[in-house]
């Protein structure tokens, strides 16, 4: 019996010979990262334990993004404590303007593939994009590896989801995710993988690809992952040749295999308040939004604005309706602006904010009140999440939420792609 792309990760990482789901094991961590509102927690625990010195530094990486721009009295003195802890303990990787953390840790090569990756955050599974294996830890496990650079977990079973044949238009990987999540619901690949492949996949660009493995956790999974190839091997730049074996076997095992049609799926939106309460969106046109959001560690990359520009161009966002912009890096951002996507959304009426979490954690940035709908590309649509308990938020592609903008209502956004 094969093994699966997560059981060789975990594999090469433990130097075992073989593996199987059920196994409890030491993972040696490469790469960890904390945000803004856990840094002070974790430090804490840190001395708690009695730890004096992190394991290794280089290995470390803070980034505040939930908290810039700061909004509350409070939110600056979780950056200092993170500040001053690393000063202290040498750890240069400290990202105060730069981004969301979820696109920095990939964008910048801090997670490259088949490493073992941690983070202070749910979305930390998004990092399978690049053929990692990565999950969301608490403050204390976090903690602990700051001392050890060890954590124990169990080998999850594996979900292969098997994707064939092209998109039709305006259909998009937070289309395919959402469908996922509406067919096996919100808790059903809880501590499994997901694992993505087929010829869809491969098509996808890895912004797409980390659409993907962001949302597996809204299905309870332990981490979301795809076997890396060219594209991914140029955009981690490691070299292609040592990384060969890092795919799952043809006789690997799974709990559970499902394949789909690409042709078959439609744009889609989560509707209130779980993210598996998918509908089609010829199902929902015409239900009024009050504000639109593209952003997030989910679609806030740069084909997200490009696709939005694209509907925006020459239009403009509704008569009493807004759409917030919040890109998830500073490089996102300054190619955006670079290329004039930026100028595109603001002749549009959009609202640009400066990278970072913003209105998809409920914090600074366009928080709607009760009685209000928006319409988003972030990964949750809890009550309450992005605002009053009494708002309601529809998860969608960035050219959905683009296209319901321009109407002020929700609109199958291929009325404004139809190719010429």
């Amino acid at each position: 019996m094969g093994y699966t792309l997560t059981e060789k990760i975990l594999m090469k990482n433990t130097g075992k010979d073989s593996i199987k789901p059920g196994d409890l094991i030491i993972a040696k961590v490469d790469r960890v990262m904390v945000h803004d509102i856990f840094a002070p927690f974790v430090i804490e625990k840190f001395r708690e334990m009695g730890f004096e010195k992190v394991w290794n530094p280089d290995k470390i990486v803070f980034v505040y993004d939930h908290l810039i721009p700061t909004s509350f009295i409070e939110d600056s003195r979780h950056h200092k404590i993170g500040d001053v802890f690393a000063a202290e303990q040498g750890i240069q990787a400290v990202h105060r303007v730069d981004g969301v953390c979820h696109q920095l840790m990939p964008e910048l090569r801090y997670v490259t593939p088949g490493q073992v990756a941690f983070g202070t955050d749910s979305h930390t599974t998004t990092y399978g994009a690049v053929g990692a294996f990565s999950t969301g830890i608490g403050y204390t496990e976090m903690a602990a590896i700051f001392g050890t650079g060890q954590l124990w977990l169990k080998v999850p079973p594996t979900i292969k989801f098997i994707i064939n044949g092209e998109l039709p238009e305006g259909v998009y990987a937070k289309d395919i995710i959402l469908r996922i999540l509406g067919d096996i619901g919100a808790d059903g690949a809880t501590y499994k993988a997901m694992e993505f492949g087929g010829s869809t996949i491969d098509s996808l660009s890895i912004a797409g690809r980390m659409t993907l493995c962001n949302m597996a956790v809204e299905a309870g999974a332990k981490a979301g992952v795809i076997a890396p190839d060219d594209k991914t091997f140029a955009f981690s730049g490691v070299d292609a040749s040592e990384y060969q074996d890092l795919k799952s076997d043809p006789d690997a095992f799974y709990e559970k295999v499902i394949e789909y049609d690409a042709s078959q799926f439609k744009a889609v939106v989560a509707c209130p308040s779980n993210v598996d309460n998918i509908k089609d969106v010829e199902e929902l046109i015409g239900t009024t939004i009050d504000q639109g959001f593209i952003g997030s560690c989910t679609n806030g990359r740069l084909e997200d604005l490009e696709i939005a520009a694209r509907i925006l161009k020459g239009r403009k966002v509704a008569p009493y309706k807004k759409l917030i912009v919040t890109p998830a890096s500073k490089s996102i951002y300054a190619e955006a602006a670079r290329n004039g996507i930026i100028g595109i959304l603001v002749e549009a009426g959009a609202i640009v904010n400066p990278p970072g979490c913003g209105l998809c954690c409920g914090r600074s940035g366009g928080i709607v009140s009760d009685g209000e709908r928006v319409i988003a590309t972030n990964n949750r649509n809890f009550l309450g999440r992005m605002g009053g308990p009494k708002s309601e938020i529809f998860l969608a592609s960035p050219a959905t939420v683009a296209a319901a903008v321009v109407e002020g209502k929700i609109v199958d956004p291929k009325k404004y792609l139809v190719k010429a």
